[in-house]
């Protein structure tokens, strides 16, 4: 089987999203710097996005994530896993974590649900084979991952920008703290892509 890892953007003050995050804000009021590298076109960038794509096998997602990709201004065919293929066709399969799952959903039936990240990593895994399961987000669901142990890397795309406020990555008195090693890192002047083994 591939390997889980865990991979979100993040600014230098440790905030996936900045304050205000919803179905109109993704990443929160004025939080789009956090991936501004995404959209930069950098051929540094360009190229973490493509081998990203490229190893994945299946995709692991918290419901406020899966709520804003499936709504109006989420993936569409030029955004999101598989973009430039029809996304309810293209793209690895996705595991989305909640205890209420939709009646239905825009972006097809790549979409399945689990009611716990462990539940959703076992579903990625299988439907992954050999290649990577991706845990994308949001905070919660890659926090846990890293906290129990699910994940065996860690990638955070650190962005150049500072919010002030929103939702951390982590949280003070997180326990077990995980235990990390550092394995690589790309600079890019958009981010700085770090890579972590998740030693716990």
């Amino acid at each position: 089987m591939g390997k889980v890892v865990a991979d979100i953007s993040i600014s230098l003050d440790g905030y996936v999203a900045a304050r205000g995050a919803d179905l109109e804000h993704g990443l929160g009021v004025d939080g789009e710097p956090i991936h501004g590298w995404v959209f930069a076109g950098h051929p540094v960038d360009s190229e973490i996005l493509c081998r990203g794509l490229d190893e994945t096998g299946a995709v692991v997602m918290g419901r406020r994530l899966f709520d804003f990709v499936d709504g109006p201004h989420g993936w569409t065919e030029e955004l999101g896993y598989g973009a430039g293929n029809d996304q309810a066709t293209g793209g690895p399969p996705v595991v989305v974590v909640t205890h209420s799952p939709p009646s239905s959903w825009r972006l097809g039936d790549r979409f399945s649900f689990a009611t716990d990240i462990c539940e959703a990593v076992g579903h990625a895994r299988s439907a992954a084979g050999d290649k990577t399961v991706v845990v994308m987000g949001g905070a919660d669901v890659v926090r846990q991952s890293v906290l129990l142990g699910l994940a065996e890397e860690l990638r955070l795309h650190l962005s150049p920008c500072l919010v002030g406020a929103g939702t951390p990555l982590f949280r003070p008195g997180d326990q077990p703290a995980p235990r990390l090693r550092q394995t690589d890192v790309v600079v890019s002047p958009h981010a700085t892509h770090l890579t972590y083994a998740v030693l716990n």
